[in-house]
């Protein structure tokens, strides 16, 4: 069976995932940005983020910081999708 990862962990990781889709290496070959494999690496651990806290909210007994918490996350996630694709 996983185990459990606190909500608190989630929101490390989450924010650990942002920055590693903002790290991602830009191929220097080809069509850059708009390489296949690029846009598919980062939009992927941007997923990743998302997942990881998407259920917080849900969650009995969670408080209201950490619910802003999460929606402060999302939107690191739109801002890193935009930053990187534009």
């Amino acid at each position: 069976m996983a185990k459990l990862i606190p909500a608190a962990e989630r929101l490390v990781r989450a924010r650990k995932l942002i920055q590693k889709a903002r790290a991602f290496p830009i191929p220097t070959e080809g069509l850059g940005k708009s390489d296949l494999s690029f846009v598919a690496g980062v939009r992927d651990l941007l997923r990743q983020a998302k997942d990881m806290v998407k259920f917080i909210p849900q969650t009995a007994g969670v408080s209201a910081e950490m619910k802003e918490e999460v929606k402060k996350v999302y939107a690191e996630v739109e801002q890193a999708e935009k930053e990187i694709f534009s």
